[in-house]
């Protein structure tokens, strides 16, 4: 039998057949200046911006950004493109309150801080020791390099409104989380 689910508390076995084609789109964080974080999420993290939507009445911006493909099929016409981004998976959206950018003491809570709530995303990548030497390069911020701490080959950098951004290497955590014996 495939691989269904794990079984904890609370956990359903079954999967309802009214969810069929619920897709986990993207998440949202808000950011202070679109510039700054625009240059670290696609200069820095390889993202491209899909689709960016003003709404002027409420003085916000969202930018979508994603990692493509080169075969990917991207429509050109922005309503096309538009519901083409709102079909996909792992869509970051980026949320830009207008003139946070020009309030020098302006900060959003990163969630890791007391009281604690949102923690991290996650990028996985091929090469977690060439992702470091990419981000030294690049003097991200860490929270945590992946030699440090409990958990190895698992590194924490920050963006620049102080989200943290988890980055793994898939092929090196067989083990994590499992007991040392």
């Amino acid at each position: 039998m495939a691989f269904n689910t794990e079984n904890h508390p609370g956990v359903s076995t079954e999967v309802p057949a009214a969810t069929q084609g619920f897709v986990l789109n993207h998440s949202m964080l808000r950011i202070k200046d679109p510039e700054v974080s625009l240059d670290f999420y696609t200069r820095v993290l390889g993202m491209r911006v899909l689709r960016k939507l003003d709404f002027e009445e409420m003085k916000f911006s969202l930018y979508f950004l994603a990692r493509i493909n080169a075969n990917d099929q991207i429509p050109q016409d922005e309503g096309s493109r538009t519901a083409w981004t709102f079909s996909q998976t792992g869509i970051l959206e980026l949320t830009h309150n207008w003139g946070t950018e020009n309030e020098p003491e302006f900060k959003y809570h990163d969630g890791n801080l007391q009281p604690q709530g949102f923690g991290h995303i996650c990028f996985s990548v091929p090469d977690l020791a060439a992702a470091i030497r990419w981000f030294d390069e690049n003097q991200v911020t860490y929270v945590k390099r992946p030699e440090q701490g409990k958990m190895k080959n698992v590194a924490f950098i920050k963006d620049p409104d102080g989200y943290w951004i988890e980055i793994v290497q898939p092929s090196l955590l067989h083990t994590l989380g499992n007991p040392v014996k």
